[in-house]
């Protein structure tokens, strides 16, 4: 689900040659929509004069992102990272201690000022004592694998017990395994987002508990290849297959045991391949969906909007707009006539409106803001990933899905609502007459399984837990007394 945890914005560099006082750390403010974001990037030079740099995003408690590279021209930079498909270009003035440019991603130019200072956060000090640390007791490998047509080359980790020594083996020992899928957007194997990795720590606990786990980086990320931006979710269940048909080539894997455990979209994609693979033997769902796309998002702006304190009156009359904005662009047959649909959609939409309102629930003020709000909708839904999302009908799979099935979701998750998806999920597996499943509403908990205070999405960073031990350990339980039956 669109893990709102808003992906890190990161801003990329390049490498070359310029003028000495380059070097250092250099400090600036992205405006985004409203929204203040500080940015530092620290450039450097190492002893055969090729520059490199990193990016800090404080607010958004990222640190050290390492920078592709920088190029210098005489007075000027250019910073790129390749992952963003972004740069920033700027010109050094006369004091050589300002860069004045602009940050380029997509069709997009923010202006950016950088002021070169030495008072600035340089390491992540954030604390994740979750994140598991060798030496482990299990094996941990680093594997790669094909998809049938060879078209996707897929790079992730694998672990898996350690045979006990005490034990005469007749043969090597098989162990049931685990995939996990990740959420939306593109993901490392260990799901990380603001320093927290969630699927290491879900992999590191079940890998203790006896069992192997395959964490895979998405299309685009870490070793995988693909196309991300031309990929849907249909898409990623095609990737969990060759999952799939990879562990049946070990020789440690049990063939007959393999499970899924998804988290937000990977949710959605479990009971997608397990509603057509009937060899899956479990799945598990944290804080997947259970209705239909279309009415959680609308549920999720409005719940994310709540978090933000706008008032219950203006977040229901925003609501309608939300919807209608949807269904104006992805049934346009083109992009030219999704923007039309989209801006006649607004101004009916606000004709009877109070500016308060419309202010609260938009940030709209005037006719160019109208432009600029529909077209963050507009370049979203035009997707390929979000046009076929937001057609999704969890029932479709998972009134198919015979398995064994446990769906969790923290009770203040503001993304992925609980009570709602939680009975979508119930209601759509007792329509198909499956009896073993159980649902759970886990309390004080948010999108992330984490002990939340504010449980609004800027604060994900700010915890130190990862992912909540209780809930590892309903799901091991479960998994050994239920799912393996």
């Amino acid at each position: 689900m669109p893990k709102l945890c808003f992906p890190l914005i990161f801003f990329f560099l390049t490498s070359g040659c310029m003028a000495q006082n380059i070097v250092g750390n250099w400090e600036g403010t992205l405006q985004i929509q409203g929204t203040e974001l500080p940015i530092i990037f620290h450039i450097t030079k190492d002893n055969n004069g090729k520059h490199s740099a990193t990016f800090d995003s404080p607010k958004q408690k990222a640190f050290n992102l390492a920078c592709s590279d920088v190029v210098i021209r005489e007075d000027s930079v250019i910073l790129i990272m390749q992952i963003l498909k972004g740069r920033y270009a700027g010109k050094l003035n006369d004091t050589e201690l300002q860069l004045s440019g602009n940050w380029f991603q997509g069709n997009n130019a923010l202006p950016l000022h950088l002021v070169k200072t030495s008072n600035v956060l340089t390491t992540n000090q954030l604390k994740r004592p979750q994140t598991p640390k060798p030496p482990f007791p299990y094996k941990s490998e680093n594997v790669e694998y094909d998809n049938a047509d060879k078209s996707i080359h897929f790079g992730a980790t694998f672990t898996v017990p350690l045979p006990d020594p005490n034990v005469n083996y007749f043969r090597a020992p098989v162990y049931p395994t685990v995939i996990l899928i990740t959420g939306s957007g593109k993901q490392d194997r260990d799901e990380t987002i603001l320093g927290h990795k969630p699927f290491a720590v879900i992999a590191d606990y079940l890998t203790r508990q006896g069992m192997a786990v395959l964490r895979i980086d998405d299309r685009e990320m870490g070793t995988t290849t693909g196309d991300f931006s031309k990929s849907t979710t249909a898409d990623f269940a095609n990737d969990v297959e060759a999952g799939m048909a990879y562990l049946k080539t070990r020789l440690d894997v049990d063939v007959n045991t393999i499970g899924l455990i998804g988290h937000s979209e990977g949710g959605l994609i479990a009971p997608m391949v397990a509603a057509k693979r009937k060899e899956v033997k479990f799945i598990v769902l944290l804080a997947g969906p259970g209705i239909n796309i279309m009415d959680m998002m609308e549920q999720q702006s409005a719940d994310v909007m709540a978090s933000a304190g706008i008032s219950k009156p203006d977040i229901a009359l925003y609501r309608p707009l939300y919807k209608s904005l949807v269904m104006a662009i992805i049934n346009a047959k083109d992009s030219v006539t999704a923007s039309k649909n989209a801006m006649a959609v607004f101004k009916n939409w606000q004709s009877d409106k109070t500016a308060g309102t419309i202010k609260n629930t938009t940030g709209v003020e005037n006719e160019k803001d109208i432009s600029t709000f529909t077209t963050v909708f507009l370049k979203q839904l035009i997707s390929p990933w979000y046009h076929y999302f937001m057609t999704i009908n969890p029932e479709d799979y998972l009134i198919k899905t015979d398995c064994p099935v446990l769906a969790l979701n923290g009770e203040k998750d503001i993304q992925v609502s609980a009570s709602q998806n939680l009975n979508g999920i119930k209601l759509a597996l007792e329509k198909n007459k499956n009896k073993n499943f159980k649902i759970i509403k886990m309390p004080g908990l948010n999108h992330l399984f984490q002990h939340c205070i504010t449980c609004t999405a800027d604060e994900y960073g700010d915890l130190e837990e990862s992912f909540d031990i209780a809930t590892l350990a309903i799901i091991a339980d479960w998994i050994k007394t239920e799912g393996l039956k």
